[in-house]
C-alpha cells in the first residue's frame, strides 16, 4: 500500500497549512481530506465496491464505488477523477460530476490507526454498459446493486457491507433516488 503525502485539516475542515505522510495522520488521529465517489445509473442500480483483500480496514466488505485520499496539494475534483480512473478504470468528466456533502468522519480502528477525514462525496451518473478495470492491489470485486436491495442491506445492517455506516448509506441513497 503506497503512502503518499496528505494535507492535514482542523477539526472544521480548515487546511492548516502542513503535509505529512497518511500513515502519519492515520497514527496521530490527524483530520485530511478524502473522496468518495457513488455511481448510479438511470435505472435505479448502484455500483458497490468489494475492498481489497489486502486492505488494512473492512478487507473484503462492501462499500462506496470509489474512495480514496487526497494527496497534498492536489485539487478535491482531480483526486475524485484519479481514484475513479485507478479504482475501476473509468476517465470521468468533471462537468458530470454531482457534490452532494463534506461527511465528517472519526473512527479509530487500531491503536495505531485513528482515521479522521473530511470525505467529499460526489454522484456520477454511468452506464452499466461502461467498461469497467478494477485495480487489483485494492478492489476485489465491482457489482451493480439495484437501489432497493442495497437500501434493504444497509437497514438490515447486511454483514457483507462496511459497518457504522448506515446513515451515510441512506443518505447516499436518497440522493441518487432524487436523480433517477
Amino acid at each position: 500500500m503506497l503512502d503518499e503525502y496528505v494535507d492535514i485539516l482542523d477539526d472544521s475542515g480548515t487546511y492548516t497549512g502542513r503535509s505529512i505522510l497518511k500513515s502519519e495522520a492515520h497514527r496521530l488521529g490527524l483530520f485530511h481530506p478524502s473522496v468518495h465517489l457513488w455511481c448510479y445509473d438511470k435505472g435505479g442500480s448502484v455500483l458497490l465496491q468489494q475492498r481489497g483483500a489486502q486492505k488494512e480496514v473492512h478487507p473484503l466488505l462492501w462499500d462506496v464505488s470509489v474512495a480514496g485520499h487526497v494527496g497534498a496539494g492536489e485539487a478535491i475534483v482531480t483526486a475524485t477523477i484519479r481514484e475513479a480512473e485507478e479504482e475501476i478504470g473509468v476517465v470521468l468528466d468533471p462537468v458530470k460530476l454531482q457534490k452532494i456533502k463534506v461527511f465528517k468522519r472519526e473512527k479509530r480502528h487500531t491503536k495505531a490507526l485513528f482515521d479522521r477525514e473530511f470525505t467529499h462525496t460526489f454522484l456520477y451518473e454511468l452506464s452499466q454498459e461502461t467498461p469497467l478495470v478494477k485495480q487489483e492491489s485494492e478492489v476485489n470485486a465491482l457489482q451493480w446493486v439495484a437501489l432497493d436491495v442495497f437500501e434493504k442491506m444497509a437497514r438490515s445492517k447486511d454483514k457483507g457491507l462496511v459497518p457504522g455506516a448506515t446513515d451515510r448509506y441512506l443518505e447516499i441513497i436518497e440522493a441518487i433516488a432524487s436523480r433517477i
